[in-house]
């Protein structure tokens, strides 16, 4: 197939897409003017694969049994403990983001990588990128986002619309690949942020996380803060969209339906799910409305 989103079926999802865009974009009621079209999408389980957790745990998992092998007083606190115990309840929250989980997670994070350079973490972040592989799809991480979100992204670019990326997930983590990833310049990621200090001309990485978790409500108010405008197209996959869905014009909602070329789950996303039906978003079934999921990936039978 050819044309604008040719890997969605058509049919009822593809079709709203289309038409909110078209509206949009030409004279009429449902006109935006160019400089509020801001559409922010979630990442983990909008944009890539987020089970059995999402893929920034992965990397963060490796560096903390690394420290605990150096320091097993760690292994006492979260989520050094978690990580010592393979305690797969916890993991289950991370893969939810529930923020109580999600918190020492990141608090964690800013804290295992403060006195870095950028350049350092970067560097971290590339190897990782190089090595490790989604455990039961066998492929790495970047591998494994999703070609219609892709497709989606084109779609609203070439429509003048501005298009973030709005995360629970560190957004240094996701600035490292998100420009040859996801086709989107660094300072159109925004997520949970650690802060940072300049000195001898250096800027260095602090262990303090910036302006708040990225997650429920801090979607839209981190996207207010970064572009001075909501959303008028959001997409999100979870109970912790539902704030950044909720301030858009159009929601998209991911429905992961898919055990054959992906996952299938509704735990984490049963708020969001009723959410939908409540206020009329669109909401796209994986299994029925994408003919791929990923780029080289035969669409079903």
């Amino acid at each position: 197939m050819t044309g604008a989103l040719s890997s969605w079926k058509d049919g009822p999802a593809k079709q709203a897409i289309l038409d909110f865009v078209a509206s949009a974009t030409r004279a009429g009621p449902g006109f935006v003017p160019v400089t509020d079209r801001i559409a922010a999408f979630d990442n983990d389980g909008t944009l890539w694969v987020e089970q059995p957790v999402p893929p920034q745990f992965d990397f963060q998992f490796r560096k903390w049994a690394e420290e605990v092998r150096d320091d097993p007083s760690l292994a006492g606190r979260q989520p050094y403990k978690a990580v010592a115990e393979e305690d797969a309840a916890f993991f289950e929250r991370a893969a939810t983001q529930d923020p109580q989980v999600v918190a020492p997670l990141l608090e964690a994070f800013a804290r295992s990588w403060a006195g870095m350079t950028p350049e350092e973490f970067e560097a971290q972040v590339r190897a990782w990128i190089a090595t490790a592989k989604q455990p039961k799809l066998g492929r790495p991480y970047v591998q494994l986002v999703y070609l219609p979100m892709l497709e989606l992204f084109d779609h609203l670019k070439a429509n003048d619309f501005r298009v973030f990326v709005c995360s629970g997930g560190g957004r240094d983590f996701m600035r490292v690949f998100a420009e040859e990833t996801w086709g989107l310049h660094r300072e159109n990621v925004i997520g949970t942020a650690s802060a940072f200090s300049y000195r001898d001309g250096r800027i260095i990485r602090t262990g303090d996380v910036v302006g708040g978790l990225d997650l429920g409500p801090g979607k839209p108010e981190h996207i207010f803060a970064q572009t001075g405008r909501l959303p008028v197209f959001a997409g999100g996959n979870a109970d912790v969209d539902v704030e950044m869905l909720e301030s858009a014009t159009f929601a998209l909602l991911i429905d992961h339906d898919d055990p054959q070329r992906e996952f299938a789950y509704t735990k984490g996303a049963v708020k969001s799910l009723a959410k939908a039906a409540e206020l009329g978003w669109t909401v796209v079934s994986m299994k029925n409305d994408w003919t791929t999921v990923f780029a080289d990936q035969d669409g079903p039978p």
